[in-house]
């Protein structure tokens, strides 16, 4: 998929199977929003195939829009309409009622019910979300598009979020979530981390952290921008990046202890420096991935 010169995908290849939770992994620009659109029968492809329960999405688009829920990473419901009178709406244009989908949202419903009568742009950003939400499954869909959807919002309603959606799971709906906070990977059942448009790897959660093919060391400095530095120029040292008050660097497995790293940094001038070795996350994971496809790029 293309804008003018600039290419949003680059063959994205993947399957999700039903009742599936599938997260789609990856900073602002990687291709999420393009690919989610696609498979909402939002946008049409430039190359290539889509389909969704055996449904094309560019030639079958009126079934795929009965079947999916969309829900767009910018609130995107009719700010003027109570919460009540957006559900109602919602409802009505699949042919359905809140009454007889009611217990499908019930548990989300039931923290917006005091807000009933509120306007939707009135609403708290969590709340906004949990409306968003309702609206996207009031017709019972198969399957659950959602973008970005816990951007913007706080810590615990992040957390709420994905509560609901494990919940969801449950009821045997298929969902697509795409985000680009690392720490959400794990409530996936599995993830494709996603960069330039490109699918890096797909794999559950586990087994990507457990395929990281090194050494990894936490270490914590007063400078820790002269640590990256000093690391990135000695060949012996894979990676080093930034972590938030740690320097995270990868090593060939083996090939250097924790003494001879700290025994390097005294020699470029760098003491009081704590280092231990520690396991990689899924944010180590793809920035090694992100590595390799530079390189290879190059």
């Amino acid at each position: 998929m293309s804008y003018g010169q600039t290419r949003a995908l680059k063959g994205a290849t993947f399957a999700v199977d039903e009742g599936e939770l599938f997260g789609l992994i990856g900073p602002d620009g990687a291709g999420k929003t393009t690919l989610i659109r696609i498979l909402a029968s939002l946008l049409v492809p430039s190359g290539g195939i889509a389909t969704m329960c055996g449904a094309d999405v560019v030639k079958d688009y009126q079934a795929i829009r009965q079947m999916v829920g969309y829900m767009p990473g910018r609130f995107s419901l009719y700010q003027d309409l109570t919460v009540r009178e957006n559900l109602e709406f919602f409802a009505s244009v699949f042919g359905t009622t809140v009454e007889q989908n009611y217990r499908l949202i019930e548990d989300i419903y039931k923290m917006l019910e005091p807000f009933a009568n509120r306007p939707a742009g009135k609403l708290s950003g969590g709340m906004k979300q949990k409306l968003a939400l309702s609206c996207a499954l009031i017709h019972k869909p198969k399957v659950l598009l959602l973008d970005e959807p816990t951007t913007g919002v706080d810590a615990v309603s992040r957390k709420e979020f994905w509560t609901m959606l494990r919940k969801l799971k449950n009821e045997g709906i298929t969902m697509l979530v795409s985000t680009p906070y690392m720490d959400e990977a794990a409530q996936c059942d599995r993830i494709a981390l996603i960069q330039n448009g490109d699918i890096l790897q797909i794999e559950s959660p586990k087994q990507i952290v457990d395929s990281y093919a090194y050494d990894l060391f936490g270490i914590e400095s007063k400078r820790p921008n002269a640590v990256i530095k000093a690391l990135r120029a000695d060949s012996r040292f894979q990676s080093s990046f930034l972590f938030g008050h740690e320097v995270h660097l990868s090593v060939e497995r083996g090939s250097i202890s924790i003494g001879a790293v700290e025994q390097f940094l005294l020699e470029n001038g760098i003491t009081s420096i704590a280092i231990k070795q520690i396991s990689p996350t899924i944010e180590d994971c793809f920035m090694s991935l992100m590595e390799h496809q530079n390189a290879t790029h190059i």
